[in-house]
């Protein structure tokens, strides 16, 4: 009878664990094709994503799959012309700041301790202002600029970057291989480039998917407050914004670009967890 029990227990408590380690088809699959959406939707827009169609805020149906926006445009065709900007600027700034985060963090540990603790002090400097303000006095200082959005979504999330790594090179460099390496007298270049990049690039790696959480989050803001490229240029942030007055008349011109950002967050944030979660057990 105890057997049967623990054996029961045992059957149990291996289902969920076998749950969590199955592949996160659903969750990939939604992020690829949001993905999809935004990269090759401008090639499938039947209207032009600037010039006014019809009657403003037209209910969906017949040649408007999603209806006319505020302006009379094409809801759909903004839709698939919106999110490219929105993916580029949040790719670029989590690129730049990984760039940082790897160049700073390494160097930090590998000078001396006193410039580890001189580049820690400025990024933590740099971390305590707010996210938002920095990308408003870039957007302001460089008005309509893409760029200026890449370089405020990167410094905003750069420090926790510089953080992370530089803990992650001190573990290496305290270990006993990397001291064998400096015995024998290899270069602090060799011991760079064989020791302390190669090992730091898993953690590299999943510090760059948490940090595109956050970036999406932050493009998608400014893009809401119509900064960056600004005019007629679709971006989805933007159209939640600029269409949300006509909510009373028709849902789909601030729903469908609310609803794609809210995906794409939520299914790269899945993902993200799911691949801390499988280092989190690889390191166990």
């Amino acid at each position: 009878m105890t057997k049967g029990m623990t054996r029961g227990r045992g059957t149990r408590a291996a289902g969920p664990r076998a749950y969590r380690r199955r592949p996160p088809y659903l969750t990939g699959g939604i992020a690829i094709l949001v993905l999809a959406l935004a990269l090759l939707g401008p090639l499938a827009a039947p209207y032009g994503v600037t010039e006014p169609v019809a009657a403003p805020f037209q209910q969906p149906g017949g040649r408007f799959f999603l209806g006319t926006d505020i302006l009379g445009r094409d809801v759909a065709s903004r839709v698939l012309g919106g999110g490219r900007t929105i993916v580029v600027i949040a790719v670029g700034g989590t690129a730049l700041a990984g760039i940082i985060g790897v160049a700073a963090g390494v160097l930090a540990a590998m000078v001396s301790p006193r410039f580890g603790d001189f580049v820690l002090r400025a990024v933590d400097a740099l971390a305590v202002l707010p996210a938002l303000l920095l990308i408003l006095v870039l957007a302001a200082g460089f008005p309509g600029s893409d760029s200026a959005v890449v370089a405020a979504v990167a410094l905003a999330t750069a420090p926790f970057s510089v953080r992370v790594l530089r803990a992650a090179a001190d573990s290496i460099l305290s270990s006993g291989y990397v001291e064998v390496a400096r015995a024998r007298g290899d270069s602090r270049t060799s011991v760079l480039r064989h020791d302390v990049l190669p090992n730091i690039a898993g953690p590299a790696l999943l510090d760059t998917a948490l940090r595109l959480v956050a970036s999406l989050h932050l493009t998608a803001t400014a893009g809401f407050l119509g900064l960056g490229r600004g005019g007629t240029a679709p971006n989805w942030g933007r159209m939640v914004n600029e269409n949300l007055p006509g909510a009373t008349l028709a849902l789909a011109p601030f729903l469908a670009p609310a609803l794609l950002l809210v995906l794409l967050s939520v299914c790269v944030g899945l993902l993200a967890g799911r691949l801390a979660d499988a280092a989190g057990r690889g390191v166990a």
